[in-house]
């Protein structure tokens, strides 16, 4: 009940502008997304490298409903590119890209312009000595954004997948997507959902997690473990150890101001621990959701708070 509340508000203009208006609010915001500014975003990921962990940077913003809109959003990640690459932090650093806010939505030919803008990234990526991952979004957009994947995987093979434990097609997308040098970001997901179509309670959602991840681990692809829960952490290691992989041919993700002391902890092991760092202005719909994805988010952003006031 408290996930599709959260998720409802996340869409609300409403309640938006109070959060985005009240001091307090802003303030713990930056607890979780690295400004709004792409030199602030580098700034972020300059100390996340230093610190042994790794970055992917995503500009927020979605469901772009103009072209001159998808187009802005296209030379925005183009720029951050060019700044990592000034920086020398392209070999830490990668960016995440929402299809829907480089064109996925619009009207028509949107597939097209969204894959176009992509194409036009993993471009920029490439020549700045680094990748990119296409972030999944709600489930109406997933046979899109894989059939844009495959097109873009022709030219730009190191392009990273996005899969949703909760969606119950998952497992069955993991099988196809294990093949030799297939990166793939393995997360539970945080978009409001039917039960036709996506797992509800947590416990299914868990396990249908580690059943794709165990397709993952025993296959032939680059797993990317996107999890902050401990007992997640643990069964990764547990496979990793049973598939007989070698440390670097995987790696955990975690968001950016949840559970940095466990980052550091699996980067100071050894580990590649890479963080998902969101920038930009349009955080609101970015931060509900993943409070709804996982209801302890919602407890470290309350404390902040608190602490704040």
């Amino acid at each position: 009940m408290l996930r599709r509340t959260l998720l409802s508000l996340s869409r609300s203009s409403r309640i938006r502008h109070v959060v985005e208006t009240t001091p307090v609010s802003r303030s713990v915001v930056s607890r979780f997304v690295a400004g709004t500014s792409a030199a602030q975003a580098v700034d972020v990921s300059r100390e996340l490298v230093a610190s042994g962990r790794l970055v992917s940077l995503d500009r927020l913003g979605e469901d772009t409903v103009e072209r001159r809109q998808a187009d802005s959003t296209r030379d925005a990640y183009r720029t951050v590119l060019r700044l990592l690459a000034d920086e020398g932090l392209t070999s830490g650093a990668e960016v995440s890209v929402k299809l829907s806010a480089v064109g996925q939505a619009l009207p028509g030919d949107g597939e097209k312009f969204a894959l176009e803008n992509a194409y036009a990234i993993c471009e920029a990526a490439r020549a700045a000595g680094t990748t990119v991952t296409l972030d999944m979004e709600d489930h109406t957009t997933t046979d899109s954004t894989l059939e844009i994947l495959r097109e873009l995987r022709r030219d730009f093979p190191e392009v990273g997948a996005v899969l949703q434990a909760y969606l119950r097609r998952t497992e069955s997308d993991c099988r196809d997507l294990t093949y030799a040098g297939s990166r793939v970001r393995l997360c539970k997901g945080a978009y409001k959902e039917p039960d036709s179509v996506a797992f509800s309670s947590k416990a299914d959602v868990d396990k249908s997690y580690v059943r794709c991840l165990k397709v993952l681990m025993a296959g032939k692809g680059y797993p990317m473990v996107a999890t902050h829960d401990p007992r997640l952490v643990a069964i990764t290691g547990d496979l990793v150890r049973r598939s007989g992989r070698e440390m670097g041919s995987y790696e955990y993700q975690m968001l950016y101001g949840i559970r940095p002391h466990e980052q550091q902890r699996l980067a100071a092991a050894g580990e590649r621990m890479r963080v998902y760092v969101p920038y930009g202005d349009e955080w609101y719909g970015y931060l509900v959701r993943r409070m709804a994805e996982r209801p302890a988010n919602l407890g470290f952003f309350l404390r902040a708070v608190a602490t704040k006031g």
